[in-house]
């Protein structure tokens, strides 16, 4: 006895079938809209006019991820590392050159009050060991035998931990080739809301990240860049963190 084949959906030339292809074919048109989108989000450190390629700007980042690490918004953290940059605080020297009492000036004039004068101590200390260990984190990267040690040099920091050394290496991994450090759970949750393949997320983590912060909230989900393209939209199943 001849069995038909299962069918995926309803048979082509019909009605219902053309409805049903021009159906997927929105959907797969959505969708690589979506992802076109959310390659288009600049990173944090795009945002903050870093160039990763540079020596130089990479100190300036791992500068900024501790700001970023701290439970406090991405918009102080950022107009916090502007001012460095104003202030021309931005290199191990410099900020041990500057000490405690101009670093919490800095600090605060970005807003950074809640955490000024912790932070201003944990700089003092990190460009002081980096400086005695390394000479600069493009020596504390050539020294590392491979990802795992890579994070553990960064982590022997006092006063960096697991979010600070995640924020910064994330978007080191087309730099630095050592930098390759796990998802993060909110990348991987942001990822799938998307529909994103797990091979696509960690080229794509800072942009989810920034989706997770800044959209995935009550009342901001209606301006995501990316909102057409989201699963958990279209099906009440948002993430709010």
């Amino acid at each position: 006895m001849q069995i038909d084949k299962v069918r995926s959906g309803p048979p082509k030339g019909t009605k219902s079938g053309r409805h049903f292809f021009e159906a997927a074919d929105e959907i797969k048109l959505v969708e690589m809209e979506g992802k076109r989108e959310l390659r288009a989000l600049p990173s944090y450190s795009e945002e903050i006019g870093l160039d990763l390629g540079k020596p130089r700007d990479r100190f300036k980042w791992f500068l900024a991820s501790m700001l970023f690490a701290k439970r406090i918004s991405a918009k102080i953290a950022k107009r916090t590392y502007m001012e460095f940059e104003r202030a021309g605080i931005t290199t191990p020297e410099k900020i041990l050159d500057a000490g405690w009492d101009k670093l919490v000036e800095v600090l605060d004039s970005g807003g950074y009050v809640r955490y000024d004068f912790s932070t201003a101590t944990k700089l003092l200390e990190v460009s002081k060991s980096l400086k005695g260990r390394y000479g600069s984190l493009e020596n504390l990267h050539a020294s590392a035998k491979d990802s795992w040690e890579l994070e553990k040099r960064l982590l022997e920091f006092r006063g960096v931990g697991p979010t600070t050394v995640n924020i910064f290496l994330r978007e080191l991994r087309s730099v630095w080739e050592k930098a390759d450090p796990k998802v993060s759970r909110l990348a991987a949750d942001v990822a799938r809301k998307l529909g994103l393949k797990k091979g696509e997320i960690k080229s794509l983590e800072s942009q989810l990240i920034r989706l997770g912060l800044e959209y995935c909230k009550p009342k901001r989900c209606q301006s995501c860049p990316v909102r057409k393209g989201c699963k958990g939209l279209s099906s009440g199943a948002l993430i709010y963190s």
